[in-house]
Order: structure tokens, then C-alpha cells, then sequence
């Protein structure tokens, strides 16, 4: 009885052995059989997004080859691209930083920009008592960074804080999503004073300027002479008086941060001033013009741009009012700008591009930008590992609820003057929501009035969103 047993340990297993031999090998079989099929339903899965996303690039590529005067996209892959200048271009922008000259390429992932500025269209890009109060530490940390003379990183005094902000903070979004349908973002390039565009500009139910562009008749008929809203840096306070000359109802949007300069100005004249919500965004192009447009795209089914010199052969800056000065980077600019046209979230009006037909067939239809962007944020989600649901609210960091109690403050202060106290400067706060346009209630009841913020930087998911009940005002 003891040979058999010495004879299996020494050359065969023994019954015990087999069976957990068996067993693992069964476990191991299970294992590859699951990640097998399970990798080819997200395979199979990721393939239509692919599909949809490569058909969306091609489309970018012809818009690009058609509307971007020697611009030429190179395809990376579903998401990538590459857009380059001509050979000969002239690189004429020299970055001291880095000791470099513009280059003449610019790698782009569309995906990004897609989910990026398709966020836009759903957001509140103006400051409001509700975000600071929903914010994780709103009026502690964010709010002292919108003041310039409060002399603290934190608002350890809120009461302070509030009577710096007070001035220019609504309880809730004076504007929203879909409020016109078309509006005119107007630069203040040279080249405007090259094409007549004025009375195109003025055809708009909303148009926007930036800093201290004059509006009057000495250039209306390049220019227009219809001002809406105006945002405004820092430097352009001491002469804003002078610039808004009785345009009483021009609303000024505050670009940065509010300051003594600002708040004085703005007590003395009778026009409704907002600030910023002052998201950072790193991206490849600069300056208020680009603030313009996040501000026009949050209220705007079509945002149309001019004076944005993005045209070839474009050397310094220029204003249409001034003489000319080192500005921003014009090779970089051009193909950004180049990228959102053919994205759809723009359209460009230039001298170049007023001597042809305005034909927008090759631009991207608003069904084929809904289904990329719809498969872009599936494959961000799949990437990342998220679960939910594809619409508005899976990029929801934080969740709050309007206070009703303070739904019928508007922005104001005691000191202001006569002047102001007497005029209609909170006309937009006060403005009844059925008197908005039928497209904006619709899609704030589609959003089951929910108003979305941006918090910081280019996260997408990090967006705060508001809950106003059923009952209340928007």
C-alpha cells in the first residue's frame, strides 16, 4: 500500500491535486472567456463612436481645406488633428519667453474642443449670488479672488465681501441659454475699417464689443453703430463714461476682477454691470475677444465674429481706432479661430471672406456636431471609467438649490448715485422669464431648470449646478 503512494508523489499528482488543478484551470478559462467578450462588446461599442467621430473629422478637414485659405488639416487619428500653414507663410511673431518664433502648426483634439464649447451652450457665464453660495466655499475662497482692493486671499469678513460685490451681483442669471438668436461678437482689428459691415452687424439681435471700441457715426458704416453688451477689462474703467457716452442700456460685463476704479464708475452711471464668472481657459487663442465669445455662446444659438483679423498676411495688431501696437499671436489666433468655424460654434466675417458667397454647407451640420459630441463624451466617459447618463448633468461636481429667500435681491448698493438708483440698471434681473424668448424657456425647462456653472480651468466635469423650483421665477 505504501509503493503506490511513494510512486505518485514521485511521478504523478494525486487526487486532491487534480481537482485544484482542474479547478484553476476551469477559473482561468472562465477569465479569458470574459474578458474576451467583454472586450469586443466595448470594442464593438467604441467602433461606432469611432466611426461617427472619424466621418466628423473628415468634414472638419474639407471645412478647413475650404474655408481656411491654405489652412490644411492633417488627421491624426478620431480626435486628433493637426493644422498647418502653407509653406512661405511668414512667421512674424516672435515669443521672447521661449525664444521662438510662431510655428507653423498646431495640434488640436477636436473631441475636447467639441465637449469643451457644446458646454458653453448650456452655461451661465455671469457671477451670481447662488453660485457663491452652492460653490464649496464660494464667499470664502472664490469671492476674495474677484476683488482686487480687498487686501486678503479669503473673505474672512463675508459681510465685506458682499459689500464689495453687491454692486454687481445678481441673486440669479439675468441671462440664459438661447436668449438670441443671433449675436455679433465685434473685435476691434484694423480690418474692420476695410470692409462695411456695419449695417450686418447692427442686423443682430445682440452685439457685443469689447474695452473701449467707440461706437459712433464716424465709423458706423464699418462698425455699426447697435451696442448691447461690452466687456471690459481693468484698464478701460477710467474711461468708460466716456466711451458708453448715454448708452444708458449697454450692459458692461467686467472681464477679471472689480476694483475701486470700477465700483466708483459704476455707482455714478445708470447701466446694468456684471462680472465675469472668470473661467481660466488655456487654449490657442488669447484676449477679450475670446471672453466675447464664451459670453455670446452662453446666450446665442449663432455667434458671428468680426474684426478678428484672421485673414492671411496679417503681421501686428492693429485697432480700427488706434494707431498699431504688438498685440496678440496672429499665426495662433488664425487656426483657432479656423478650428471653432469648422467646430460650428463660430462663424467668421473678414475683408477676404466678404468677397465671396458666405456658403456654410461644408461647416459641420448641428445633427452631425450633436451625434460626434454625443459619441465623444461616450468614449471620454468609458475612458475615465464614469457611469451615468450622457446629457448635461453627468458633468455635475456639485449640487445646490436656489434659496427662494433671496430670489428677489438685485445687484445695487446704498451709496449709489441718483443717477443710477433712478434708472432701470437691474432691467434684466427683474425681467419676467415668460417675456424671454420661447427657444430659452424651453430649454431651461428642458434642463428641468437647472442653471450650469463652470468652477475652474478647462475640467469638463466640474460644472455647479442650481436647482430652481418649479414655482420660482428663472
Amino acid at each position: 500500500m505504501l509503493k503506490p503512494i511513494k510512486a505518485s508523489a514521485r511521478g504523478q499528482p494525486t487526487v486532491p491535486l487534480l481537482i485544484c488543478l482542474a479547478v484553476l484551470f476551469t477559473l482561468l478559462v472562465l477569465a479569458i472567456q470574459t474578458s474576451f467578450f467583454t472586450g469586443n462588446r466595448k470594442v464593438e461599442y467604441n467602433t461606432d463612436d469611432v466611426r461617427i467621430l472619424s466621418s466628423f473629422q473628415a468634414n472638419v478637414q474639407q471645412c478647413v481645406a475650404d474655408r481656411g485659405f491654405g489652412l490644411t488639416a492633417d488627421i491624426v487619428d478620431h480626435c486628433k488633428l493637426i493644422l498647418k500653414f502653407p509653406e512661405g507663410t511668414n512667421s512674424t511673431w516672435y515669443n521672447e519667453q521661449f525664444k521662438i518664433f510662431e510655428p507653423l502648426e498646431y495640434k488640436y483634439d477636436v473631441c475636447e474642443a467639441l465637449l469643451l464649447w457644446e458646454q458653453y451652450r448650456n452655461m451661465t457665464t455671469v457671477l451670481t449670488r447662488e453660485y457663491l453660495d452652492v460653490r464649496p466655499d464660494g464667499w470664502l475662497d472664490y469671492a476674495a479672488k474677484r476683488i482686487a482692493q480687498l487686501g486678503a486671499d479669503k473673505c474672512y469678513n463675508r459681510s465685506l465681501c458682499e459689500e464689495h460685490l453687491n454692486l454687481i451681483l445678481p441673486s440669479k442669471p439675468p441671462f440664459h441659454p438661447r436668449q438670441f438668436r443671433t449675436c455679433a461678437v465685434v473685435g476691434n482689428s484694423g480690418d474692420l475699417l476695410k470692409t462695411e459691415f456695419g449695417e450686418e452687424i447692427d442686423g443682430h439681435d445682440a452685439v457685443i464689443r469689447d474695452n473701449e471700441a467707440p461706437v459712433n457715426e464716424k465709423y458706423a458704416k464699418h462698425v455699426g453703430l447697435k451696442r448691447d453688451f461690452r466687456l471690459v477689462v481693468r484698464g478701460a474703467a477710467r474711461n468708460m463714461v466716456t466711451i458708453l457716452n448715454g448708452s444708458a442700456d449697454e450692459v458692461l460685463i467686467i472681464k477679471s476682477v472689480t476694483h475701486r476704479d470700477f465700483n466708483a464708475m459704476i455707482k455714478s452711471i445708470p447701466n446694468p454691470v456684471y462680472l465675469f464668472q472668470g473661467i481660466v481657459l488655456r487654449r490657442g487663442a488669447k484676449g477679450t475677444g475670446m471672453k466675447s465669445i464664451e459670453l455670446a455662446l452662453s446666450m446665442c444659438d449663432i455667434v458671428d465674429i468680426y474684426g478678428f483679423t484672421v485673414d492671411p498676411g496679417y503681421t501686428e495688431w492693429t485697432r480700427y481706432f488706434s494707431t498699431p501696437r504688438k498685440g496678440h499671436n496672429p499665426l495662433q489666433g488664425r487656426a483657432y479661430y479656423q478650428l471653432l468655424e469648422c467646430l460650428g460654434v463660430i462663424r467668421i466675417h473678414s475683408p477676404m471672406r466678404s468677397e465671396r458667397n458666405q456658403d456654410w454647407s461644408t461647416v459641420p451640420s448641428r445633427d452631425a456636431i450633436t451625434r460626434a459630441h454625443t459619441a465623444a463624451l461616450r468614449l471620454k466617459r468609458i475612458q475615465a471609467g464614469q457611469k451615468g447618463g450622457l446629457g448635461p448633468f453627468g458633468s455635475c461636481k456639485v449640487w445646490g438649490d436656489s434659496d427662494p429667500e433671496k430670489a428677489g435681491l438685485i445687484s445695487g448698493s446704498t451709496d449709489m448715485s441718483d443717477i443710477r438708483k433712478r434708472s432701470n440698471y437691474g432691467k434684466w434681473e427683474t425681467l419676467p422669464f415668460d417675456s424671454v424668448r420661447k427657444e430659452a424657456q424651453e430649454h431651461f425647462n428642458q434642463l428641468n431648470r437647472v442653471s450650469l456653472y463652470k468652477m475652474d480651468g478647462n475640467k469638463l466635469d466640474d460644472l455647479v449646478c442650481v436647482r430652481h423650483p418649479p414655482n420660482s421665477e428663472a
